[in-house]
């Protein structure tokens, strides 16, 4: 039962997983609008986010423990995205930074309501499961 339960919201829970992955990368962007040399970078969500689903659907990809005392891993990077890119700036600075910060802002507050949404959406779905669950 449980697991039919963590199935059914697994989904959901990758997808907010990669969208609080996604506000961090944005953030440290914006962050350093003005550190000289610094380049912009982001991720396709919805590329890893079908990486990450196609993960789970398998059974998720684990690190090998050759010790009885080393911590499991999930099999993703330390940052949890695999294929960070390096944005092309559309108009090139002086001190060689790529960060645009308007463009920042436009998917920092895009990536900020699909995360409400699926919050939102989530909270929606944990309630119906659990009206289905109580007995009338």
């Amino acid at each position: 039962m449980i697991d039919k339960l963590t199935g059914t919201l697994q989904f959901n829970q990758d997808a907010l997983r990669l969208r609080d992955q996604r506000q961090q990368v944005l953030a440290n962007n914006i962050a350093n609008a003005d550190t000289p040399n610094f380049k912009a970078r982001d991720f396709d969500f919805a590329s890893e986010l079908r990486k990450a689903s196609a993960q789970n659907g398998q059974g998720q990809a684990t690190l090998a423990r050759t010790s009885a005392g080393h911590i499991g891993g999930s099999g993703m990077s330390a940052s949890g995205v695999d294929n960070l890119q390096y944005r092309i700036p559309a108009q090139s600075r002086l001190d060689g930074n790529t960060v645009d910060m308007d463009m920042e802002r436009s998917k920092f507050l895009d990536n900020s309501v699909r995360y409400q949404a699926e919050l939102t959406f989530m909270n929606s779905r944990i309630k119906s499961l659990r009206s289905a669950m109580q007995p009338e």
